[in-house]
């Protein structure tokens, strides 16, 4: 009696959740910044938004990512949904009445963004091996942080004035990411095109 072994295939026939992800950080960039463009103040359209999409979305986003075995999409938005929640913090904390002590102010702000745009930086070089939406939404991130974290540091208006067009920009890229993967999927076909795509790393 001979053993004659068996190859199992698993196919995953689960949905794609990056564009929910790139949905949750569009939106919620393209809000931010038009505040940081002089457009309004922050108010509870911001926050809400900032928690439910761009906290909340995100980090389930990535948390699928996680199971599709997908390391740079599970990084990817479990970390800039968790940036959004402490983003949240840092506004509302101060108002409490614990935290009315703990406010922070420019200059641990600025290191604040200026991690996240380290951070980014490294993650745009892991783009490079992916598609130009990607890469577009990751270098126009990058940028951003660096502006926002310059503005903090100098107290220079005018740098957060165009960190926030800049950051519009950002958002909108992520937005079209997301509306591309859903009608291309959708019709099956390219609708709206993403780049050409290299090999391994990827967000959809």
């Amino acid at each position: 009696m001979t053993n004659n072994p068996t190859a199992l295939a698993i196919k995953d026939t689960t949905a794609n959740p990056a564009p929910l992800g790139l949905l949750g950080f569009g939106m919620t960039t393209v809000l931010l910044n038009l505040h940081n463009a002089g457009f309004y103040s922050v108010n509870s359209m911001i926050i809400g938004m900032g928690i439910f999409m761009g906290g909340i979305a995100q980090i389930f986003a990535g948390l699928q990512e996680w199971k599709k075995n997908n390391t740079f999409g599970a990084t990817a938005f479990t970390a800039y949904g968790s940036f959004w929640l402490s983003l949240v913090a840092l506004w509302l904390i101060p108002k409490t009445s614990f935290g009315a002590a703990y406010a922070s102010d420019e200059k641990s702000v600025g290191f604040y963004l200026l991690l996240w745009g380290i951070f980014t930086l490294f993650m745009f070089i892991g783009t490079l091996r992916s598609n130009r939406m990607l890469q577009v939404v990751f270098f126009t991130l990058t940028i951003l942080f660096f502006l926002l974290a310059a503005a903090d540091f100098t107290g220079n208006e005018t740098l957060h004035i165009i960190a926030g067009y800049e950051g519009i920009f950002c958002g909108l890229s992520a937005f079209y990411g997301c509306v591309a993967q859903v009608l291309n999927e959708v019709y099956g076909k390219t609708v709206l095109p993403l780049g050409v795509k290299r090999t391994t790393v990827k967000i959809e």
